[in-house]
C-alpha cells in the first residue's frame, strides 16, 4: 500500500450498549490480491510439510486458543452479543472441537489407495479463501482453517466486518503456534469489496463461504467464471417436529431454547415447531411460559440467557418478519414488535412465539435470524412431513417420538442435511451441511477434509 492511500475503517458496535468497541481497517482489492498471493507462494511449502508437521502446528494452535478461552468469550459477548454463559459454553469451545476433530481425522485417514493397477492419491487443492460470517465467528473460520491447513492448503480468512474483534486473537494464536508467513492471512473488508475480489481472483482454488443463500448464489455465479471448487453453508428453516407419542412439554422446552440459541442467530435454529392439531392451544401454553424464561439482558451478566441482534439493522428486519405475520393472521403468544421492558438501548428484540402460522406464509418460509418461534398444527406424521419438506432450504431439524424407530423413520424421510431424534447430541465429527437452497458441500472431520482436497490417480 503507497503512503498516499489513504485507509478506511469501519466501527465495531457492541450491540448491548451502541457504544463502539474498536474500528477494523476496510481491505481493498488490492490487500486481497496481496494476501492471495502471499498464499501462492507458501502453498508449495506447507502442502509439502510432512502430515505431522502440519497436526503439530494445529494442536499448537488449538492449545493457545484453549489459553484464552475466557478472552474469546468476553470478546464474542461483546462483539456479537451472546451471553457470557453461552460464549463461554460454545462459541469459545467449539473452535477447539473443529481443530480437535480434523486432526483426529487426518491422522486415521488412508492417505493413497490402490485400485486395480491405479494408485489414487489426496493432494491439497491449493490457496482457499474463507469467507465467514458473523454470529459464530471463531467456530466459522475455524471449520474452515483447520480442515484446510491440515488438507495441506494455505488460506486467506475475510471475517465478517459486523463482528470482527476476534480474529486478533486467531492472528496472535496463529503466530505464538508458528505458522510460517503467507499460510494464513486474514484481510477485513466488506463483501462486495474483498469478499468479491477473492471469489473473482484467478489464484484462488477453492472458495468456502458460509452466509445468506442470496449471497451464497451471488458467489457462486462468480467463482464459475474460473471454475473454481466452491462449499457453501447457507440459511436454514429446521423443522421442529413433534408426533402424536411424545413428550410435548419437553420438545417444547427444548424447542423453544433452541430457537432462541444466540438470540435466534444460528442457522440451524427449530424455528417452525411443528405440533399436532388437537395439542396446539397446550404447545403454545408451554411455549409462552418457556420463553418468558429468556429475559433480554446484558450480555456479560452469567445470569443472562438473550442477549440482543447483532446490529440495528437486523433488529429492525427481526421486527419487520413479525408484523408481517402479524398481518398474515398469525396469533402473538409472547414478545412482539416493542422492545423489551427496559432494554430501550442497544439492539435488543422481545423473544417472540407466534401460533397458527400458515406453512405457506413468510414467517413459515423465510430465515429470520432472530428470537422468533412459529407454532404450525398438523394432522399427523403424513401432513407434518408434508410441511417439514415445505421449504426452500434443508439444512437441520428435529423430531420427537416416543417410539424412537418411529422417529427414525421419520427424520429419514426429512429432506434435511442433519436431523436429531429427540435432541440427542451434537456431533461435531459427523457431516454438516445442507440441501436444497441450504448450500453444497460439506463440513466436520473427514467430510471437511474432502472439500480441500484434489484426488489423483496414477496407472501404474
Amino acid at each position: 500500500m503507497s503512503t498516499t492511500e489513504l485507509v478506511e475503517y469501519l466501527d465495531v458496535v457492541d450491540p448491548a450498549t451502541e457504544e463502539i468497541l474498536g474500528r477494523v481497517p476496510v481491505g481493498t482489492a488490492g490487500d486481497a490480491d496481496r494476501a492471495v498471493r502471499a498464499a501462492r507462494s507458501a502453498f508449495p511449502g506447507w502442502a509439502a510439510t510432512p502430515l505431522r508437521g502440519r497436526t503439530a502446528l494445529l494442536r499448537a494452535l488449538r492449545d493457545t486458543l484453549a489459553g484464552r478461552v475466557d478472552e474469546i468469550a468476553r470478546t464474542i459477548c461483546r462483539d456479537v452479543g451472546t451471553p457470557i454463559r453461552m460464549a463461554s459454553r460454545i462459541q469459545a469451545v467449539l473452535p477447539l472441537s473443529d481443530i480437535d476433530g480434523v486432526v483426529a481425522a487426518v491422522e486415521a485417514e488412508q492417505s493413497e489407495e490402490r485400485i486395480g493397477n491405479s494408485l489414487v492419491v489426496r493432494e491439497a487443492a491449493g490457496v482457499v479463501a474463507a469467507i465467514t460470517p458473523w454470529n459464530y465467528p471463531l467456530h466459522q473460520i475455524m471449520a474452515k482453517l483447520a480442515p484446510a491447513l491440515a488438507a495441506g492448503c494455505t488460506v486467506v480468512v475475510k471475517p465478517s466486518e459486523v463482528a470482527p474483534l476476534v480474529c486478533g486473537v486467531l492472528v496472535e494464536a496463529l503466530q505464538v503456534a508458528g505458522f510460517p508467513d503467507g499460510v494464513v492471512t486474514v484481510v477485513h473488508g466488506t463483501g462486495p469489496g474483498v469478499g468479491h475480489a477473492l471469489v473473482a481472483h484467478p489464484e484462488v482454488d477453492v472458495v468456502s463461504f458460509t452466509g445468506s443463500t442470496a449471497a451464497g448464489a451471488r458467489i457462486a455465479a462468480t467463482a464459475a467464471q474460473t471454475i473454481k471448487r466452491v462449499s457453501l453453508e447457507l440459511g436454514g428453516k429446521s423443522a421442529n417436529v413433534v408426533l402424536d407419542d411424545a413428550d410435548l412439554d419437553t420438545a417444547v422446552k427444548v424447542g423453544v431454547a433452541n430457537a432462541f440459541l444466540n438470540s435466534g442467530q444460528t442457522c440451524t435454529a427449530w424455528t417452525r415447531m411443528l405440533v399436532p392439531a388437537e395439542r396446539h392451544e397446550e404447545a403454545l401454553a408451554l411455549a409462552s411460559a418457556y420463553a418468558s424464561r429468556f429475559v433480554p439482558g446484558d450480555p456479560l451478566d452469567p445470569t443472562t440467557r438473550l442477549g440482543p441482534v447483532v446490529s440495528d439493522a437486523q433488529r429492525e428486519r427481526v421486527r419487520g418478519f413479525i408484523r408481517a405475520a402479524l398481518e398474515d393472521g398469525a396469533r402473538l403468544v409472547a414478545g412482539g414488535v416493542e422492545a423489551p421492558d427496559g432494554r430501550e438501548r442497544g439492539y435488543f428484540v422481545s423473544p417472540t412465539v407466534l401460533g397458527g402460522v400458515d406453512p405457506d406464509s413468510m414467517l413459515a418460509q423465510e430465515e429470520i435470524f432472530g428470537p422468533v418461534l412459529a407454532v404450525i398444527p398438523h394432522r399427523g406424521d403424513g401432513h407434518a412431513l408434508e410441511i417439514a419438506n415445505n421449504s426452500r432450504y434443508g439444512l437441520h431439524g428435529a423430531v420427537w417420538a416416543a417410539d424412537r424407530a418411529r422417529g427414525l423413520a421419520f427424520a429419514r424421510q426429512v429432506r434435511t442435511g442433519q436431523i436429531d431424534v429427540n435432541g440427542a447430541a451434537h456431533n461435531p465429527d459427523a457431516p454438516f451441511g445442507g440441501y436444497k437452497a441450504s448450500g453444497v458441500g460439506r463440513e466436520g472431520g473427514r467430510f471437511g477434509l474432502s472439500e480441500f482436497r484434489e484426488i489423483k490417480s496414477i496407472q501404474l
